[in-house]
């Protein structure tokens, strides 16, 4: 039997990386040697990923020719809009996105290259067009023409004026290009893994981020702020916040945005979104960071005073309402923070691929620990379907099967 510690791959460690370091017991979250709060003070989403991607930070030249080709790269093919266009209103976002990125080998003329340059090439393209998709499916479902993207400006800055048709502002800016620093990465989490698993088999980066959107997707992972906005919609004013989280946790329920698989103690990623949540909420005169202050010290007194733990906030606490106070879709939480990983996801696709140090990066093949029916060391006698009983049919555990 497997050991219940390590279910679901937890505590295995399946590879070397260079890229990502976390220390869960000490609230560390370090990009290629440098701390993350560091980066969200003084650098931007663009020399993130250059970071991420090529293993240092660049100078101001490199920075330069890796904008602009990111910048160059946000255009969609013609095709691409016109299958978006054809798609049903009611599509999932997050199944438009990897259903788009599927096409984009279709317009990649060097498909056969595998080289290093070759892959970087594509994670500047990934980078730079996943905004694009996911501003010109919000509008193809709302019925409003899909907007040219910028030939200049930040990505932080393009991404929301192709969504609302209008430049931000400074600040709104500056917060959305800080959230994106902080979601760029974050070690082997599920849709990173899925990515390092597919390029493995030595498929190619589009198929290894279509598979780590798919993984994204899933509420356990990129849908956690979603369900958080929903819990602070429902509870409504912070005067309600206390009672009913006092009778969410009485009943057995989670507080979504509450814990983290690897953090035991604050996620540094959460203290800088509450700042920023703060920061809007007071600007906008909103209620949201004041609910979610509430639901937080309520879910950590509850939890210390009935269970006898400590409880933390994670990155998706304070990310709901920050999102949902610079207008952003609900159900675009998600497929935002797809944008921001991108950068993760197409340098450990290409870690996967051309890692120097040894070993080798090799085929992805976990052991499994087989529970199922068990008739000997022959195995389980077949019997035809025409001498099986009838009543055999209507157990559960029905025919024998080899």
């Amino acid at each position: 039997m497997i050991d219940a510690r390590n279910i679901g791959l937890r505590n295995i460690e399946v590879a070397d990386t260079k890229i990502c370091s976390i220390d869960g017991e000490n609230g560390k979250l370090i990009y290629r040697g440098y701390d993350i709060l560091d980066l969200v003070n003084h650098s931007t989403f663009e020399e993130t990923a250059y970071l991420l991607i090529f293993g240092e930070l660049p100078n101001s030249e490199q920075l330069f020719d890796f904008t602009e080709r990111m910048t160059e790269a946000r255009s969609l093919p013609s095709p691409i809009l016109r299958n978006l266009a054809n798609r049903p209103k009611r599509a999932e976002p997050m199944d438009v996105i990897q259903s788009a990125i599927s096409e984009l080998p279709d317009y990649d003329l060097n498909m056969r290259e595998d080289t290093k340059s070759a892959n970087i090439r594509r994670a500047i393209t990934l980078i730079g067009k996943i905004p694009s998709i996911v501003a010109a499916w919000d509008r193809v479902r709302h019925s409003q023409d899909v907007i040219e993207p910028l030939d200049k400006g930040s990505h932080a800055e393009n991404f929301l004026y192709l969504l609302r048709g209008e430049h931000p502002t400074k600040e709104e800016t500056k917060v959305f290009d800080v959230s994106l620093i902080l979601h760029a990465e974050h070690s082997f989490n599920a849709s990173t893994f899925a990515a390092r698993e597919i390029a493995s088999t030595r498929a190619h980066m589009y198929a290894s981020i279509a598979g780590a959107v798919g993984a994204l997707s899933g509420e356990l992972h990129g849908g956690a702020n979603v369900q958080v906005m929903k819990m602070l919609l429902e509870i409504a004013e912070p005067e309600r916040a206390k009672d009913w989280i006092r009778n969410k946790l009485s009943q057995g329920g989670r507080i979504m945005g509450m814990g983290h698989a690897v953090y035991r103690t604050t996620d540094p990623r959460a203290e800088v979104l509450r700042t920023l949540s703060h920061i809007i909420s007071k600007e906008r005169n909103t209620k949201w960071f004041e609910i979610t202050e509430q639901v937080e010290k309520t879910t950590q007194d509850f939890m210390a005073k009935n269970k006898g733990q400590s409880i933390y906030a994670n990155v998706d606490l304070y990310s709901a309402s920050l999102y949902y106070s610079l207008n952003i879709p609900l159900d675009l939480n998600t497929p935002i923070f797809s944008i921001a990983r991108a950068s993760g996801w197409t340098a450990h696709v290409i870690e996967e691929k051309f890692a120097e140090a040894a070993p080798k990066p090799a085929l992805y093949r976990p052991k499994a620990s087989y529970v199922g029916k068990y008739c000997g060391p022959m195995g389980c006698e077949y019997i035809p379907i025409t001498s099986r009983l009838n009543e055999d049919l209507s157990s559960s555990e029905s025919g024998k099967q080899t």
